[in-house]
């Protein structure tokens, strides 16, 4: 099914996140025709915009946001199971940019389960020619040009996706979201220091592991070799869904385990 599109206003090329990136984006999830994890998507979406020092309306509250999509999406669309991905950008009415109004913009992409793995996985590759940074925006979905570079490269070596590093040469993220390595029963995450996204879905996932002691969630700096030693890598993307990764180079993985606590994860919501 064709992607749904909704704005504020209308839409022109004169506004800031055409002209330059001044936008941030939150996914937002619908699961079997509800909102699921919608305070932990707002509360990120309303640290991101004062990570860029946007103007918050006041009319921004959590129950804005339920009605909204409740209408626009649910009700009208009658989309049962998708993502929401919202980009609210500045306007260029203020007398100073802090001071501007905002606008939002959003689309959603209906699939059949947004806690499910996806079907094929996924095959990887690091990338050495860029890095991503490890500073208070690096956390945040901001516009990243290392992400279409990195997307453009995994598209011309018949990639899915590459791994991006940080200036110290350790594992930060894949273009498309946040990377997690099992090895035994221990479920390692590159620390947001590196430069890993702060992800609403993955926090849900590991806080569900965590209270139910379906495995050790350790953050950690990961140097790139240690992607080679891993048993089993998951790819969560808040923008995408949930990928497991098959192959690395010459190194293939299983994904067996982690396609069983996404499950007890999956469950946890019926």
């Amino acid at each position: 099914m064709e992607n749904q599109y909704f704005t504020s206003d209308t839409l022109n090329v004169k506004n800031r996140a055409f002209l330059w990136g001044d936008t941030v984006k939150v996914s937002f999830f619908v699961k079997n025709g509800r909102l699921i994890m919608d305070e932990e998507c707002y509360f990120f979406l309303m640290a991101s915009m004062r990570k860029m020092r946007m103007n918050i309306p006041l009319t921004y509250t959590l129950e804005f946001f339920q009605n909204i999509f409740q209408q626009d999406i649910i009700d009208e669309k009658g989309i049962q199971n998708g993502i929401i991905n919202f980009q609210v950008f500045r306007n260029t009415d203020g007398v100073t940019l802090a001071k501007s109004s905002v606008s939002y913009f959003y689309e959603v992409v209906e699939m059949d389960d947004v806690l499910a793995v996806h079907g094929r996985p996924l095959e990887m590759d690091l990338i050495k020619e860029i890095n991503v940074n490890n500073n208070l925006l690096s956390n945040i979905r901001v516009h990243c040009p290392e992400n279409i570079y990195g997307g453009i490269y995994a598209q011309e070596n018949d990639l899915d996706d590459v791994i991006l590093l940080n200036p110290n040469k350790r594992i930060a993220r894949a273009t498309s979201g946040n990377l997690l390595f099992l090895e035994g029963n221990v479920i390692k995450v590159p620390k947001q220091s590196e430069g890993a996204y702060i992800s609403p879905l993955m926090e849900n996932f590991v806080t569900h592991l965590h209270k139910n002691n379906l495995a050790d969630i350790q953050e950690h700096e990961i140097i790139a070799f240690e992607s080679q030693k891993a048993e089993e890598i998951l790819m969560i993307s808040d923008e995408k869904g949930i990928f497991s990764v098959g192959k690395i180079r010459n190194k293939t993985f299983e994904n067996t385990r982690f396609t069983e606590l996404v499950e007890s994860w999956r469950n946890s919501f019926q």
